[in-house]
């Protein structure tokens, strides 16, 4: 289909008339999304390259027939509506099209109150620097993508110049107050430290250690509070374990044990090695470990229904149960009516300034409310963006059964981790969650760790699934192996 446009397109070039036919065919072909026997972006080039060589000097004409009035944006307004849109959202994901999708009915937000009483960018140079930032850290990530080293090596040297500068000690000093955990990720300081620490991640793939060990020095040295400094510590830890400096890595452990923003709770790192297996499933189908595991415990294995989910669904229960919890007044939490979550959903300041809420809300949890707390907030919110909740993915009917057969205790000692803790919580569970009744209104739980011929557990997982047992979990590591050839 694409030669054949473009080969007729070529041969009405001397021709005015026939030119513009075999452009309307071509447009019309480029923007039909049916016809999939071609490329966009290659007829596009094509028709350039032919403008380009001046084989065609009907285009502009033509395209602005078959197109209509074009406008391009100023870039000093296109500035301004960027700056309106990332001041406005407070990200860099949303811009104005937010409206038009709520106006049609395709995005529903949560109902919420926006109490403001702080303002999170003081004066006009914060806010230059913080957008200067986000220009480096733009630059960053598009080099690493091209593995452009020179480029990656200079944004790290300028995030390291830059984030130790007076905006760091202004954030030092707020970090002391309530705001400081969810209003620091607006500076331009706590940006550089993010490219820093990009850059610490591309210095130990090429086992220049050294030079991230001194990054990581210089991060715990400038962020003083910080509840990243934990991660920062571990990481600092293991570089001076790969250079033999075991004595220092030692003193390093022993600092972070004494610094009271280190959580001893880390975050479990998925530390699988090789590539992945596949096998053959009970149904002959090819397959993945978790899947050939659901089939075993499903048949052999007694029974179990199951999800491979990770930590997924644990998300989607969260949401649902704590649905009040999560948009109840806060100030200065939602700052728009186009918020998924509160802006400190992912910090320290989430539990803390909620806490008089929570621990009754897990009481009723625990005491065996959560079937009908789940109930009433799906029916209430079903189809309303909630951070975590996949609408899509379960249904009540599976949500209600899990709910009955894990227990109150144990969903009320999950939701309380995510809730003190929800960036780090959020992600590590093992791979299955399992359910199986014992008559109509009894059953019991598993949680599942699977892995395959080549996996090994790391400690961080040995220290969830320790965390899930002592929170009255039954909690197990399924090995699946080859069958051993016929002889």
């Amino acid at each position: 289909m694409e030669h054949f446009v473009i080969h007729d397109f070529r041969r009405s070039l001397l021709n005015e008339e026939e030119f513009t036919l075999d452009l309307q065919n071509l447009l019309f072909c480029m923007f039909q999304k049916r016809n999939r026997g071609f490329r966009k972006q290659d007829l596009i080039a094509s028709l350039l390259s032919l403008y380009g060589n001046g084989l065609c000097p009907f285009l502009p004409r033509s395209v602005l027939e078959n197109t209509g009035a074009c406008i391009r944006i100023s870039s000093r307004a296109e500035s301004l509506i960027w700056r309106a849109e990332r001041l406005f959202f407070l990200n860099g994901g949303q811009d104005l099209s937010a409206f038009l999708l709520v106006d049609l009915g395709i995005v529903k937000y949560p109902t919420y109150n926006c109490i403001i009483s702080d303002q999170i960018v003081s004066c006009r140079s914060d806010l230059l620097a913080y957008e200067e930032a986000i220009e480096v850290a733009q630059i960053m990530d598009e080099s690493l993508d091209e593995n452009h080293s020179e480029l990656v090596l200079r944004c790290i040297e300028v995030s390291e110049s830059r984030m130790s500068g007076s905006s760091t000690k202004a954030i030092q000093s707020s970090t002391s107050g309530s705001l400081a955990s969810f209003f620091a990720c607006f500076s331009a300081s706590w940006v550089y430290s993010m490219v820093v620490l990009l850059g610490i991640s591309f210095l130990e793939h090429g086992n220049r250690y050294n030079d991230a060990i001194n990054l990581l020095k210089r991060l715990l040295t400038n962020f003083n509070p910080d509840r990243r400094r934990g991660y920062w510590t571990l990481r600092l830890s293991v570089d001076l374990e790969h250079m033999g400096r075991l004595n220092e890595n030692l003193s390093v452990a022993e600092d972070g044990l004494l610094d009271p923003c280190v959580h001893m709770q880390g975050r479990p790192l998925n530390c699988k090695t090789g590539t992945k297996s596949r096998f053959y499933g009970l149904d002959g189908e090819q397959c993945g470990v978790e899947q050939l595991a659901l089939q075993y415990y499903a048949g052999e294995g007694g029974g179990w229904q199951g999800v491979h989910t990770e930590s997924g669904i644990w998300l989607t229960m969260f949401g649902l149960l704590m649905w009040d919890i999560i948009f109840s007044d806060v100030p200065n939490v939602f700052r728009t009516k186009f918020q998924t979550a509160p802006l400190d959903m992912e910090t320290d300041n989430f539990y803390e300034a909620r806490k008089s809420l929570i621990e009754p809300f897990l009481k009723n949890i625990q005491d065996g409310m959560a079937e009908e707390i789940l109930i009433a907030s799906w029916e209430s919110h079903l189809g309303t963006a909630c951070r975590g909740i996949r609408w899509d993915k379960h249904s009540l009917s599976e949500l209600r059964a899990i709910v009955a057969c894990v227990g109150g205790p144990c969903l009320a000692s999950i939701c309380r981790h995510l809730a003190q803790d929800y960036r780090n919580w959020s992600s590590g569970m093992p791979d299955l969650l399992l359910w199986r009744f014992h008559g109509e209104y009894s059953g019991e739980a598993k949680l599942v760790e699977v892995k395959g011929p080549r996996d090994r557990l790391s400690e961080q997982q040995r220290a969830w699934l320790l965390f899930l047992i002592d929170s009255g979990f039954n909690a197990e590591v399924c090995r699946v192996s080859p069958a051993p050839a016929c002889v």
